[in-house]
């Protein structure tokens, strides 16, 4: 029976610039794999997930066991497998034992020529993987296809293991449906519980019940939005809110490298406003935006005319109900590096 499947690994830590091409590149493989196994059809629908601490993939009509395959084996001409009485001889025997089959299947044989002479065929069926031998691998392969340049090698909780990855993993989802599909991979073995967000999460660990309530339970419980693109979409929208807040004809720079870099930072945004003395203004203005990008994923605020403002946004990960010291915080940090 086809059903939904969703696979999350939880990380300690995932690196920020990589992190869109590794969520897509975890989904893509995840799929890949299962499509080759029988498990998903051409047409399932790949979701990928990817925060700062997970990477996570939803895939659409994934099967529990993968239909059988006929498998066409060439043997041997028939003048070398069968003697003058039509009877197997030990080189045919011993190439039928090597497939698992015996000399009873021998009557069975397909015979068919090649222009030359005529050919033995065995003809049989392969039985479809199940899903949990399947994805086992899958896992495995997406692991391995990760760009991740550089891993490191961490201890696992026996104190004897040892196992290579980019951080520290620590939980490992794996739901066909409401069902858990066995699966080890990093020292983990799968369940249906991993983490929130670091601070804010509602519940500790945070339970998903199904495949499909999946990206639902992360933001109610954990507090996190799981998808990438719906992360990005939200700090964009929250961006423009906050420069229209901050003063009429206000708008934030534009660049879409940070905007993806501080979307990796941050789990469930909350843009906050900021600012400086004026008294920095005399500084030109290309050597002020540089550092707040640069140094401080600050997202400068500029007047109508692109002129560089003394107010900036921040993209916050957390959202205090009195929020002012986080904005005293990120005030105070940017002045050294301004002064400079």
């Amino acid at each position: 029976m086809s059903k939904n499947l969703l696979v999350e690994l939880f990380v300690e830590e995932l690196p920020p610039k990589a992190l869109k091409k590794l969520g897509e590149a975890f989904a893509a493989a995840l799929a890949n794999s299962l499509k080759n196994a029988g498990l998903a059809g051409s047409t399932a629908t790949v979701t990928s997930y990817a925060s700062p601490r997970r990477l996570a993939a939803h895939i659409t009509d994934v099967a529990a066991v993968a239909a059988d395959k006929p498998v066409v084996q060439k043997l041997m001409p028939v003048a070398v497998g069968l003697d003058a009485s039509g009877n197997a001889t030990p080189a045919l025997l011993k190439k039928l034992a090597a497939l698992g089959a015996d000399a009873s299947c021998v009557a069975g044989l397909r015979r068919e020529s090649d222009g030359k002479a005529d050919i033995l065929f065995y003809d049989s069926l392969a039985k479809g993987a199940t899903l949990a031998e399947g994805l086992q691998k899958a896992v495995e392969a997406a692991l391995a296809a990760l760009p991740i340049p550089k891993v490191m090698s961490y201890q696992l909780a026996d104190g004897w293991s040892s196992v290579n990855f980019v951080r520290p993993a620590h939980a490992l989802v794996a739901l066909h449906g409401g069902e858990v599909v066995p699966v080890s991979v990093l020292g983990l073995t799968s369940g249906k519980a991993t983490k929130g967000h670091r601070f804010e999460a509602a519940v500790d660990p945070v339970i998903v019940a199904d495949a499909d309530s999946y990206a639902a339970t992360m933001l109610k419980d954990g507090s996190v939005i799981s998808a990438f693109a719906e992360r990005r979409a939200e700090i964009v929208r929250q961006l423009a809110a906050a420069a229209a807040q901050a003063g009429a004809n206000l708008k934030p720079i534009e660049d879409e490298a940070l905007l993806d870099e501080v979307t990796a930072l941050v789990e469930r945004p909350n843009v906050l406003i900021g600012q400086f003395e004026e008294e920095f203004l005399a500084v030109p203005q290309e050597c002020l935006i540089l550092t707040m990008k640069a140094n401080q994923k600050y997202f400068p605020l500029l007047d109508a005319a692109g002129k560089l403002t003394n107010k900036f946004l921040v993209v916050s990960n957390i959202s205090p109900a009195d929020p002012s010291a986080v904005i005293g915080g990120n005030e105070r940090v940017v002045r050294p590096r301004l002064a400079d």
